[in-house]
């Protein structure tokens, strides 16, 4: 059985997507005052979509493999 790399980078950056988009919800600063531009929030929900996708992916190719 082969590991495939598309599931532990799916997780890690969905998590890691999901802390930023939190982050970037409930502690705003004054660069985001000042800026008007909240760069965890819109950072995180890029990075929590690649990993979706990652994970999409793996699930995908999974199901190909084992042929259902």
């Amino acid at each position: 059985m082969r590991m495939d790399v598309k599931l532990p980078l799916g997780m890690i950056f969905s998590i890691m997507g999901l802390i930023l988009i939190c982050s970037g919800v409930f502690y705003k600063n004054e660069i985001v005052a000042k800026l008007q531009f909240n760069f965890n929030l819109w950072w995180g929900a890029l990075i929590f979509l690649f990993g979706f996708l990652m994970l999409i992916l793996y699930f995908r190719t999974r199901k190909a493999a084992t042929g259902n």
